[in-house]
C-alpha cells in the first residue's frame, strides 16, 4: 500500500476558536473534529503523515489556532509532521511579527482563503509584496480560489514567481454541474505558471449529493494530471469537509483506484514525493 501524506486536514476545537462559516452545514455545524478523531478514522488506511491546514476560523481567533496547534505537534503519536498557518498577506501592520513568530514555531507554510475576499485582496501591490516574503523564508503559500477566480490566481503566481504557490481543490471546479469550461483553460493556464502545484483534494464535496464517485470526477482528475503531471502534485483528505460527500473512507478508496492507473513512480509522487519536497517535510 503506497503511504498517503495527507497535506490538507483540519480540526474543529470549539473550545479553542470559533468556526463561523461551518454554520448552517449540518455535518459540519456541531460538535468537534479532533487530531483523536482522525486518528481512529484513517487507521489500516495507510496514512503515512498528516499536515494541519488552517480552519479559516473567525478572524479573531487565528493565531490562536496555530498556537493550538503548534502545542498538539509536541504529542509524538499525533502523526503530525506540519502545520500550514493562516496569515494577512493584506496587512502590512503586525504580518511580520506574525511571520517571525510563526517561523520561530516551525510552520511548513501559510494560507489565506481567498473566495471569501475581495479579488482586489490579492491583487494590492502590499499582498504580493508579503507573499513574496514568505517565499523569502522558504515558506509555501496555498492558495484557494473558487474556479471562476481562476484568472486572478494566475495573476497573483506570476507576481509572486519566487513563492510555491499550492492551487487547493484543483481549483474548486462545478463538478456538479458539470462545469469543465472555462475551468480546463484555467487550469492549463495555471499549470504553465512554474512556481504553482496543484493539490488533489476537496473534490467529492463538489459532486451533487450522492453522486461522489470515480466516474463522477475522473473528467477532472485527469485534466488537472494532465496539466501538471505527478511531480507537480500532492494528495490531501479535505477532512471533515469530506463529510459533505461520504466521508474520507471513501476519498481514499477512490485516490487509490487513481493512483493504480499510474506508474509506480507516479503514484508515490502525487501520495507523498512531491509533498516532502515542496513542503519540505519528512514521512
Amino acid at each position: 500500500m503506497i503511504p498517503l501524506q495527507d497535506t490538507h486536514m483540519h480540526f474543529v476545537y470549539r473550545d479553542k476558536a470559533t468556526y463561523g462559516w461551518t454554520k448552517g452545514i449540518p455535518t459540519l455545524a456541531e460538535g468537534n473534529f479532533t487530531l483523536g478523531d482522525y486518528n481512529t478514522l484513517t487507521e489500516g488506511l495507510g496514512i503515512s503523515g498528516t499536515m494541519f491546514m488552517e480552519t479559516a476560523v473567525d478572524d479573531s481567533d487565528y493565531q490562536k489556532e496555530t498556537r493550538f496547534v503548534h502545542s498538539l505537534m509536541d504529542d509524538s503519536d499525533g502523526n503530525l509532521c506540519g502545520l500550514i498557518a493562516s496569515i494577512r498577506p493584506e496587512n502590512d501592520e503586525g504580518f511580520e511579527t506574525w511571520l517571525n513568530e510563526t517561523i520561530e514555531m516551525g510552520v511548513t507554510g501559510y494560507r489565506r482563503v481567498l473566495h471569501v475576499v475581495p479579488d482586489e485582496m490579492s491583487q494590492s501591490d502590499i499582498f504580493r509584496n508579503n507573499v513574496r516574503k514568505i517565499g523569502i523564508s522558504g515558506k509555501t503559500f496555498d492558495i484557494c480560489f473558487l474556479s471562476g477566480q481562476l484568472p486572478v490566481a494566475c495573476e497573483l503566481a506570476k507576481a509572486c514567481e519566487n513563492t510555491k504557490l499550492i492551487l487547493n481543490h484543483c481549483g474548486v471546479p462545478d463538478i456538479a454541474g458539470n462545469g469543465l469550461d472555462p475551468w480546463r483553460q484555467d487550469i492549463k493556464a495555471l499549470a504553465q505558471i512554474p512556481n504553482v502545484i496543484c493539490k488533489l483534494s476537496g473534490l467529492m464535496a463538489y459532486c451533487a449529493p450522492g453522486t461522489s464517485s470515480l466516474e463522477t470526477i475522473e473528467p477532472f482528475v485527469d485534466h488537472v494530471l494532465n496539466c501538471f503531471g505527478p511531480n507537480r502534485m500532492v494528495w490531501g483528505s479535505d477532512w471533515p469537509v469530506v463529510n459533505l460527500a461520504k466521508g474520507l473512507p471513501e476519498w481514499i478508496t477512490v485516490t487509490r483506484k487513481i493512483l493504480d492507473k499510474l506508474s509506480t513512480d507516479e503514484a508515490n509522487a502525487i501520495a507523498n514525493g512531491t509533498a516532502q519536497t515542496v513542503y519540505k517535510v519528512v514521512l
